[in-house]
């Protein structure tokens, strides 16, 4: 009897090193996603909504935390440092500085916990993975619809983005190898050009008057680099009457973004799907969890500013003009909905009495 049990127990090991044991995500794992900052909307009403969403659906039993460093790096840098102490198994970070958050990526590293750079590149060679759609063509998509909607001598505002944030490089870099040979050539004039600091609509406003008072109002064209400095600058147009007479670029297709465009004063946005690369995080999060094989989801590498190639997840983008545009925002987006977009004066207008 004692020789057949010992057999059996052989035989069972021995089957085990042949079909190992799958590793599953367990309840009590800890996945954390660290906002940068509440100026911008989305990251807490789509971004973190539609991650937590996905996680539920994809890996319910996971624990997921949310934390939003409110434009603090050192806030940040604490929250990333907590949840590993926590026992996080990953971490989702958009980065409020790609370079300081490196600390948190490196930090990671020690503890064997990967870091997705999500949205926003993290300048460390430990970043696991970077989400994102290219920022150096929705700056293309930007500069071409000033530039066909500008004229031969126009004056053009830049607003760009943060200059910690390294999506406002790509983006401005984007921007530049449209318009840049048109200022070259004089074809049309850099009249004024700020970075955004945090990207914050309190400094785009200063920046937008400080514009206006040294043109003296002669300005055709606004190249911003999103829909918080878009919002900005059109309201010091509001403020002098020239709103709605000049074309002004954004980026995130925010509400506030939509009602702008329903209502003639900003005219270009670009849209990603939000749902989507949240979707495809939680997907990636729970194969890292598993120990799975995300390799088909990896679509070639990106070089950061250390040379360091990091897996690239590209997701789409959209450039969004006029009415037609809005429409298929909402079509796209559940939660950007006429209801949330008819009110105010926008409530007034035919898009919205009609529709």
């Amino acid at each position: 009897m004692t020789i057949i049990l010992v057999k059996f127990c052989l035989l069972f090991i021995f089957n085990l090193s042949i079909y190992p044991t799958k590793i599953l995500a367990l309840p009590g794992d800890l996945v954390v996603m660290l906002l940068p900052e509440n100026v911008n909307p989305r990251w807490e009403n789509q971004d973190a909504y539609y991650f937590v969403e996905s996680m539920k659906v994809i890996a319910p039993e996971v624990d997921v935390e949310i934390f939003n460093a409110n434009n603090d790096i050192s806030v940040q840098q604490r929250q990333a440092e907590q949840a590993i102490t926590r026992g996080a198994k990953v971490l989702v970070v958009i980065a409020i500085d790609g370079n300081a958050a490196s600390l948190i990526a490196d930090m990671a590293k020690e503890e064997n916990v990967p870091v997705i750079a999500y949205d926003r590149m993290i300048q460390s060679e430990h970043t696991s993975f970077w989400v994102q759609a290219s920022m150096f063509n929705t700056g293309v998509s930007q500069a071409q619809h000033i530039i066909d909607n500008t004229k031969l001598g126009d004056t053009i505002v830049l607003l760009k983005g943060s200059p910690t944030d390294p999506n406002a490089v790509e983006i401005f870099n984007g921007q530049l190898s449209v318009i840049k040979p048109y200022f070259d050539r004089k074809e049309r004039i850099n009249g004024y050009e700020s970075w955004v600091q945090g990207w914050d609509p309190i400094i785009a406003r200063r920046a937008m008057d400080q514009a206006l008072t040294k043109l003296n109002n002669n300005v055709q064209g606004v190249l911003s680099s999103n829909d918080g400095n878009a919002n900005a600058a059109i309201a010091s147009l509001i403020e002098q009457g020239m709103a709605g007479k000049i074309p002004v670029t954004g980026l995130d297709c925010t509400v506030s973004a939509l009602q702008l465009m329903i209502l003639g004063y900003q005219t270009q946005s670009v849209w990603r799907p939000f749902d989507k690369m949240a979707k495809v995080t939680a997907e990636v999060v729970k194969l890292l969890l598993e120990d799975g094989d995300f390799s088909s989801y990896i679509k070639g590498t990106v070089s950061n500013k250390l040379n360091a190639n990091i897996p690239f997840i590209p997701v789409e983008h959209n450039t969004i003009v006029g009415l037609s545009g809005v429409v298929n925002v909402i079509a796209k987006d559940r939660l950007i909905t006429r209801d949330k977009i008819c009110k105010g004066d926008v409530a007034k207008t035919p898009f919205c009495i009609d529709n």
